[in-house]
């Protein structure tokens, strides 16, 4: 496909960012579109961020922990929620993430104690995944949730 002028590039960003599964990179998205400049792709994301929010549409461009993603304008989300599937986020991993956004600054040593030594895997994953973070403390680590998990669960 030729690309005639810029707003193609920005219809090709758009694109990228609906087919894709989870928040992108600037990387992944040069990578997906085949942009060569971090810089012209941050650029064309702020116009198209900027475009979304003046147009009267239910879609909007977010930005969580230096990643984009398409998403719905607030009033939309709940109505038409229930057509999403699920976050992909093992049951367990999401019972404890649930427990460490209420117990803010819990001991891991405490979790695995509350839910076992499965803790371990379920807190990799939602590590992996950034929504929670871990630091050293004493003989065990103290666990946090992280900015992308306030805005992918609108918190």
């Amino acid at each position: 496909m030729l690309m005639e002028d810029e707003s193609d590039y920005k219809k090709l960003i758009e694109a990228a960012l609906f087919m894709a599964p989870s928040a992108m990179s600037i990387g992944e998205i040069s990578t997906a579109t085949g942009i060569a400049s971090p810089g012209t792709i941050e650029r064309m994301l702020n116009e198209l961020m900027a475009e979304y929010d003046a147009r009267d549409t239910s879609l909007k461009i977010i930005a969580i922990s230096g990643k984009y993603m398409l998403s719905l304008k607030d009033p939309y989300i709940s109505r038409v929620s229930s057509l999403a599937k699920g976050p992909d986020i093992s049951r367990g991993a999401l019972r404890i993430l649930a427990y460490i956004s209420k117990n803010e600054g819990v001991m891991q040593s405490d979790l695995v104690k509350y839910f076992g030594s499965s803790t371990y895997d379920y807190m990799n994953e939602l590590t992996e995944k950034e929504f929670v973070q871990s630091h050293k403390y004493k003989r065990t680590k103290k666990v946090e949730t992280t900015p992308k998990f306030n805005e992918y669960f609108s918190v």
